[in-house]
Order: C-alpha cells, then sequence, then structure tokens
C-alpha cells in the first residue's frame, strides 16, 4: 500500500541472546540441577558482553525459575532444571487470576488422569516399569491406613505415579502440574477434617485401597479401556470428600 512504512524487524537483544544460550545448556541437559554458573568474570569473557547485558540475562532466566542468582563478584547463578512443580506453580497462578476454584481442578483430572491409567495398560513394557512402580507405591497406601495425613500423602503419590508412567511425556507435565494442584488442596482439608474428626473412616479408606489394587491389575493386563473406567470412577468416589468440604 503506497505510503505504508515496512515493518521493522526487532534485533534479539544481547541479554536475550545470552538468556537463550544458557536456557539451552539447562533444558539440554548440559548444565546438571544444582550447578553454579559463574562466576560472572568467566561469563562476561565467554560471551563477550557488558555487565548490564548479563545482569539482565540472569534476571531473565531468574524470573524464569531456571537460576536462582548469588549476588557479588564472586557469586554465580545456581541452576534449577524445569520440574513438574515449576508449570504446577504456573498454572496455579493463572488459574487464581481466573478466579478458579477446587472444582475446576477436580473436573479436569476426572477427564485426563483416566487417559493416563489408559496409557499405562498400553506400554509394552508395564510389567517392568509402570506396575512394580504402582505396587510399591500402594504398599505405601497400606502401610499408612491408620495414619489419616499420611494416607492422604500415600495415596496421592499412588496416583502421581499413575500420571507419572503413562510413557507420554506432553501428558505428564500437564496433568502431573494438575495433580500437585489437587494435592495440595486434598492435603489442606486432610488436615481440618482429621482435626475435627471428620475424616473418612477405615472401611472408606480400605474402599480407595481395593480400588487401586483393581487398577494395578487392570493395567498390568492390558485392559486400556478397562483402566480408565475404573480410574474415572474412583477419582469420582475420591474427590466427593473434598469437594463437599
Amino acid at each position: 500500500m503506497e505510503g505504508t512504512r515496512p515493518a521493522r524487524i526487532r534485533q534479539p537483544r544481547l541479554a536475550d541472546m545470552v538468556a537463550s544460550v544458557l536456557r539451552e545448556r539447562i533444558v539440554n541437559g548440559e548444565l546438571a540441577d544444582g550447578e553454579i554458573i559463574g562466576p560472572q568474570d568467566d561469563l562476561l569473557a565467554e560471551f563477550g558482553v557488558s555487565k548490564p547485558s548479563m545482569r539482565e540475562a540472569l534476571r531473565i532466566l531468574e524470573s524464569e525459575g531456571l537460576i536462582t542468582v548469588q549476588r557479588g563478584n564472586k557469586g554465580g547463578a545456581i541452576v534449577h532444571v524445569p520440574r513438574t512443580e515449576t508449570a504446577a506453580q504456573a498454572i496455579g497462578l493463572v488459574l487464581r487470576t481466573r478466579h478458579s476454584v477446587p472444582n475446576d481442578i477436580a473436573v479436569a483430572l476426572v477427564r485426563l488422569e483416566p487417559v493416563c491409567a489408559g496409557l499405562c495398560a498400553e506400554r509394552p513394557d508395564r510389567a517392568s516399569t509402570v506396575v512394580p512402580a504402582l505396587e510399591a507405591a500402594q504398599r505405601d497406601v497400606e502401610a499408612h491406613l491408620d495414619d489419616p495425613l499420611g494416607f492422604t500423602r500415600a495415596a496421592r503419590g499412588f496416583h502421581a505415579q499413575l500420571v507419572f508412567g503413562c510413557g507420554n511425556a506432553a501428558m505428564a507435565v500437564a496433568v502431573g502440574a494438575l495433580e500437585r494442584l489437587w494435592t495440595t488442596a486434598e492435603e489442606e482439608w486432610a488436615g481440618g477434617a482429621a482435626g475435627r474428626g471428620e475424616f473418612p473412616g477405615v472401611d472408606q479408606r480400605s474402599q480407595g485401597m481395593t480400588a487401586h489394587r483393581r487398577l494395578i491389575k487392570l493395567i498390568a493386563d492390558g485392559d486400556a479401556p478397562g483402566a480408565e473406567r475404573a480410574a474415572r470412577r474412583h477419582l469420582t468416589a475420591a474427590q466427593c470428600h473434598v469437594l463437599e468440604d
């Protein structure tokens, strides 16, 4: 169109470029969790940038939760490899801005976690990977039958393992983040219910353990549709206590 100026292409800032290189080193494992990047003089020499540009690059990575900066010329930056907890915190903040309620997370999990159970059942290596991990988590649940808070934590661990074992990295991270948020809500409920003497009794807890054992068998048998149905029924029943409260 005549008279229209061509769009200007934004040149990447030096800080962005440095942050991009360091970010890639973290996510590809070149920099390990807990490793220290630095000191600052070494980074300046490597990248050939000014101190303000380097400080800005580190601020970018710190805002992303990938590092914690230790201040001073002798300091450095401690690497934090991204984890499911990081995604959960970010999702939790977004949900808070949208005035989300625990019921939203519960509904999402009832739809998504059963898919993970089905994927577990479809894994050809389930007998050597998924099933032993779930059985170990189940033994922990059974060991805490008489301890309401310990039972809650162990049961949430079983569900987390179910998601982690699905074999699909994207599902494991996305659903795992929702699991973390629901775990926080359920543990808060459990503490209050136990203090009031309103925590579900041993009979109800035993029903939950029976549901877990049934789910493990379905997965071991490779029955993906059955595992999905069983997971959905169990989740719906288990969530009702928290949602009612």
